[in-house]
């Protein structure tokens, strides 16, 4: 039996901030696709990075442990990273994990972006 695992991941940037956009299934079996696309982003320099996980992303334990380690790589690499959009069930979930100490969550693309936009690193 094949697996279908679903996850799209599109670049953009705005001015320096680079956004993840990221829609459908987080899972272990998205590791793949989301280095893919932090390996890009590095090789555009990325120094701010969004990652917008849209409403209704589904996030299991598998796609929780690829953010940390994600966010373990930011960390390495001294980029600066926000979470946007994200339902209340994820929010509650990165936070018991502990993502909120590598990154601030925001509630929208416009106040991630502003406070982008004058947060330093």
């Amino acid at each position: 039996m094949k697996m279908q695992h679903n996850i799209e991941i599109k670049l953009e940037k705005q001015g320096e901030i680079t956004i993840f956009d990221i829609r459908g299934e987080l899972t272990s079996f998205s590791e793949t696709p989301l280095n893919e696309a932090y390996q890009k982003a590095n090789n555009q320099d990325a120094r701010r990075i969004l990652l917008k996980l849209e409403e209704d992303v589904y996030i299991n334990s598998g796609g929780i442990a690829l953010l940390l380690r994600l966010m373990g790589q930011i960390k390495r690499n001294n980029q600066f990273v926000v979470i946007a959009c994200i339902s209340e069930h994820v929010k509650k979930v990165i936070s018991m994990v502990g993502l909120t100490e590598f990154a601030k969550i925001y509630d929208t693309m416009e106040a991630a972006l502003e406070a982008m936009a004058t947060e330093q690193q």
